[in-house]
């Protein structure tokens, strides 16, 4: 259920920015996956980086974006699931990253982590997981120019949608106009053509989006109907 008095619709935003996952893709054909969605007209691609340790699974490195970086156009947004990332954020910047973004549960030092990626002339991005206030990234929302909010805990694609997390998206909506803030907010986890709808009603720009995308026979036609579903 929505927060009552804070919801604040998307005035002049025409639908949301779709960003596919590749957690989600065939990476037998990755070339052909990336290609496809691209062509859809997703602007973003997603990248999700898994240390065996913030969440039990492992995936990417720096290397992987790098591989991808000459091959699309598409913005890389890198969100970074990782035990202290500010150890590992250079070789990100370096790889090619457009965003980064980083848990400020998997790190004592958020400020210097944030600085670390804008000073590489990189978009800063923080993180929150479902059970993780508003509050604890209040602090840093000046500096950001992305807030994601986890729709489901991290670590694995396919995960049911916790309806209960779009409250946290009025909120950071809310707290944006107030303070006149200028960060898109993106939601990931669970998310489809009927999620997506209190999403966007709460605020949220860019919706992750992985099986429901990479899972379907026509991936573009899946994007246009999260994009239909905005509008």
């Amino acid at each position: 259920m929505l927060i009552k008095n804070q919801i604040i619709r998307n005035e002049g935003i025409r639908m949301i920015k779709v960003a596919p996952s590749i957690l989600s893709a065939d990476y037998v054909n990755l070339q052909k996956d990336i290609e496809k969605v691209e062509k859809a007209g997703a602007p973003y691609l997603h990248i999700d980086v898994m240390d065996g340790t913030f969440v039990p699974s492992i995936s990417y490195g720096p290397g992987f974006v790098k591989a991808i970086r000459p091959i699309t156009n598409m913005v890389l947004d890198v969100h970074l699931m990782v035990e202290s990332p500010e150890h590992i954020l250079p070789m990100f910047i370096d790889a090619g990253a457009d965003i980064i973004g980083v848990q400020v549960e998997a790190t004592q030092h958020i400020h210097r982590a944030l600085q670390i990626i804008k000073n590489g002339g990189v978009k800063a991005e923080v993180v929150i997981n479902p059970g993780t206030p508003v509050a604890m990234i209040e602090p840093v929302l000046h500096m950001v120019d992305q807030v994601l909010v986890m729709t489901v805990n991290p670590g694995f694609g396919g995960q049911k949608f916790l309806p209960e997390t779009v409250d946290k998206i009025a909120q950071l909506n809310a707290i944006k106009e107030e303070k006149g803030y200028n960060f898109d907010i993106e939601v990931d986890g669970g998310v489809n053509d009927k999620t997506v709808v209190d999403c966007y009603k709460a605020g949220a720009t860019v919706a992750v989006a992985g099986s429901y995308v990479f899972n379907a026979e026509d991936p573009s036609e899946r994007i246009k109907a999260l994009e239909d579903a905005t509008k």
